[in-house]
């Protein structure tokens, strides 16, 4: 029964993956499906993807809980890590033992220490030979992902490779950056959203992010749209609070 239970969700997770690739998909809630199906289908307790910019540079463009992303920016502030790697390497990074890697990862191993993260799992996004960025999954206790937990991994890590770029990516390079862009872009403002409703409804940062993106899928609207619309109007809580659908 509990084979097919997982056998069943995994279905389910592609399905809903498969449901986020029309025209006109916005990109950023995809991303945040693929950290959130990482975080409830396998053995790990947050996860998260980084991404280039246009320049080059790796930013966090979605993550399932503050302390994943703020790892992650650790990571990129410092220039190390095995997310980093990952993405500079296109080879799957794989840390059984955080602590064990200090030597390596100074910066890294003391912060993923401070943040509770005892191991973690790096998949490069990959597309034939071309690295587009990484998913990173952490655990709070030490050892590996078992073989099953991995190949599913690779399974999500592929998905979200072929969201990202889509169809219309594969024939029109510019159609690719463009969305990567605009998925970095619209994390700027989105994170300004999540400190507003986070001040005004007393709420932490993923309690306040999570009421966002109720209200932008109640609505049929951009998370990037409704993150600038609690912006822009800083003391109208109620833009924050999910409609119900009638």
């Amino acid at each position: 029964m509990r084979a097919q239970s997982k056998e069943r969700q995994l279905a389910e997770a592609f399905v809903t993956l498969a449901d986020t690739m029309v025209d006109e998909y916005d990109v950023v809630d995809l991303l945040h499906t693929v950290v959130e199906l990482c975080s409830s289908l396998l053995d790990a307790t947050d996860a998260g993807i980084l991404l280039p910019n246009t320049a080059g540079d790796l930013e966090v463009a979605a993550s399932s809980s503050e302390r994943s992303r703020l790892i992650g920016l650790l990571q990129l502030g410092e220039g190390e890590g095995p997310c980093v790697d990952a993405y500079r390497t296109g080879d799957l990074v794989t840390v059984d033992n955080i602590a064990a890697t200090y030597a390596r990862w100074p910066s890294f191993a003391i912060a993923a220490a401070e943040s509770g993260y005892a191991s973690m799992h790096a998949i490069p996004l990959r597309l034939r030979k071309e690295t587009i960025g990484s998913l990173n999954l952490f655990r709070d206790r030490t050892g590996g992902f078992s073989a099953d937990d991995a190949v599913t991994a690779r399974a999500l890590a592929d998905g979200a490779t072929i969201g990202i770029l889509h169809e219309r990516s594969l024939r029109e390079s510019d159609i690719a950056r463009s969305q990567l862009q605009h998925a970095l872009d619209s994390r700027v403002i989105i994170e300004q959203a999540k400190g507003v409703i986070a001040h005004t409804q007393n709420v932490d940062m993923d309690d306040a992010f999570q009421l966002i993106r109720a209200r932008a899928r109640n609505t049929r609207t951009r998370l990037s749209e409704v993150a600038r619309q609690i912006v822009e109007h800083p003391f109208d809580t109620a833009a924050a609070a999910p409609r119900s659908q009638h």
